[in-house]
């Protein structure tokens, strides 16, 4: 989409938009709109995790690059947070390694100057991410197969996959902090998965990594397995409860305002 026509799309959903009480980095309640409504263009799920997050001056940038997993513990960062950064992340479901680069580029290219007028102007302070747990999943034609289905990215693929994010982060961001969080545990008898993968993803993980010492490594697998039965959904399900949403999400905090007080 060329620029002008992308701010004439965008600048029809910004009327009406409601300015919060917040002091914005954005100079103008109109930039301030129009960054808004490219937001809206952007976003496509209606979860609240996913509304706009408005620049403030005086706090840091952070993005949560990630999964359902991060989708879950993203409030609670938030909250964790709230004083001290804005917490943005993804527009939607960050899902495998294969999709990483590429949505991170969109998002660029929709919120950042000079590509919107009046758009984001910062740079980020943290990029927290973590890509995994949708590469080790088994897809068949009507969806989760384990059985009869195909991994979405080997291992050798997903070290090659995140050799290029590191890569791409490093150049893109170089002034800016990266933790890489560790695949989460999955479950015995998981639909589309196999208990124990996580593992191997991790493992090789932490091979790329071993590349990249300027990438600190947030070990959710190991924080979040002694408490895996208390915390996940139900007996099978890759996902967590309340409780362990909010655990995970006071963790992702803490590790992120290291980083910021570095």
């Amino acid at each position: 989409m060329k620029r002008s026509d992308f701010l004439k799309k965008v600048g029809v959903g910004g009327v009406g938009l409601a300015l919060l009480p917040q002091v914005y980095s954005c100079a103008t309640k109109k930039e301030n709109d129009r960054a808004k409504a490219a937001w809206e263009e952007l976003r496509s799920h209606a979860n609240p995790v996913f509304h706009y997050v408005y620049p403030k001056k005086g706090l840091s940038n952070v993005l949560l690059y990630g999964d359902s997993i991060s989708i879950g513990y993203t409030p609670t960062v938030r909250k964790e947070l709230e004083a001290k950064a804005a917490v943005f992340r993804i527009y939607q479901n960050g899902m495998s390694s294969n999709d990483f680069i590429a949505k991170m580029d969109k998002m660029e290219q929709t919120m950042f100057k000079p590509y919107l007028k009046g758009g984001w102007d910062f740079e980020w302070d943290v990029i927290h991410f973590n890509v995994g747990l949708h590469d080790l999943k088994y897809m068949g034609p009507d969806g989760l197969d384990k059985e009869d289905g195909k991994v979405v990215s080997e291992i050798s693929k997903y070290k090659e996959n995140l050799t290029a994010i590191c890569e791409y982060l490093q150049r893109k961001f170089p002034n800016t902090k990266l933790i890489f969080a560790t695949t989460t545990p999955v479950p015995e008898n998981a639909n589309g998965r196999f208990a124990g993968d996580a593992i191997k993803y991790n493992v090789a993980a932490r091979e790329v990594l071993k590349n990249y010492p300027a990438i600190s490594i947030n070990d959710l697998y190991d924080y979040t397995l002694p408490h895996h039965e208390e915390w996940m959904v139900e007996p099978g399900n890759v996902h967590y409860n309340q409780l362990g949403r909010t655990k995970q999400g006071k963790r992702v905090a803490q590790v992120i305002l290291e980083q910021l007080n570095q």
